[in-house]
């Protein structure tokens, strides 16, 4: 049964580790990461943006197949199926979908709009039991046509919004999604320290965690970090592996077009990187 963030992650900022979020993208991301977490006893929260809702044949497709996954890979652990950076009206979609976890990011608006749409947002999930994060300050790179260049949110913005009642807060610490370019300047973790004295019992998120070096995904979970996005690399492990997997000529031989063993190889590298993954955030045997 799907639960909501809000339990594992205010036990991982307790325990001092953080849960991945790991975007899932079809069935083979479902079950590669679900069958990791069960493995390996972690809690997990599986991301969906607005895109790749659209992709899977909308919010309902997403909830029957990740519920169906649950009864029949008996999986045990805490699962939360969460909208990453919805819009306020995709936020009511997946609401009404059955997902028992969403992100709305009005981190685009001026902060009184997104104070006012995080508040609607904040009593509907409170109703509910579904955990919600809003977003301050927008993280930079692109996702779902939204690009921002890894900006620093603003400390006393950050605390109005987590006044709110909202369950975590995603807030801009110079992270930015996708691959960082050469001359990233790194996180600044002065405006994470600042976010936390004003946040105090608030799970942080970091958005766009794939490409942080592992001394500073280290550092931001001891500073207050709670919940790491990582969709980039696992789409990653899955080209490389799949592209192996074609040019040594595999699919040519016996029923290797078939694509169960086509994409065994992806979903295989997804599962070590979510292992990876997993073992650097600290939410191995957390569950």
């Amino acid at each position: 049964m799907l639960v909501s963030a809000k339990e594992m992650l205010t036990k991982a900022k307790a325990g001092k580790y953080a849960v991945g979020q790991f975007n899932i993208n079809n069935l083979e991301w479902t079950k590669a990461i679900l069958q990791t977490a069960q493995e390996l006893n972690s809690p997990v929260i599986l991301g969906v943006s607005e895109g790749a809702g659209k992709y899977m044949c909308g919010y309902k497709t997403v909830v029957g197949m990740v519920n169906g996954m649950l009864e029949e890979l008996n999986i045990t652990v805490p699962v939360a199926l969460h909208l990453d950076h919805g819009s306020f009206e995709g936020a009511k979609a997946c609401i009404n979908a059955g997902f028992s976890s969403i992100m709305f990011d009005g981190s685009h608006y001026p902060i009184e709009e997104n104070i006012d749409k995080t508040t609607q947002l904040v009593h509907a999930c409170n109703i509910l039991g579904l955990s919600l994060e809003a977003e301050v300050g927008s993280i930079g790179g692109e996702e779902d046509g939204v690009v921002g260049a890894g900006e620093c949110a603003d400390p006393d913005e950050c605390k109005m919004v987590a006044d709110l009642g909202v369950t975590m807060l995603a807030a801009g610490i110079g992270n930015i999604h996708g691959k960082y370019p050469d001359n990233w300047a790194g996180l600044s973790f002065e405006t994470l320290e600042a976010i936390q004295a004003k946040t105090g019992d608030m799970p942080l998120v970091l958005h766009g965690g794939t490409g942080i070096p592992e001394d500073m995904i280290k550092k931001a979970i001891s500073l207050g970090v709670a919940k790491i996005n990582v969709n980039t690399e696992c789409q990653l492990s899955f080209q490389e592996a799949t592209r192996k997997y074609i040019e040594e000529g595999k699919d040519q031989q016996g029923k290797g077009f078939d694509p169960r063993k086509l994409l065994a190889p992806g979903a295989e590298a997804i599962k070590a990187t979510v292992k990876e993954k997993m073992e650097l955030f600290g939410s191995v045997g957390k569950a």
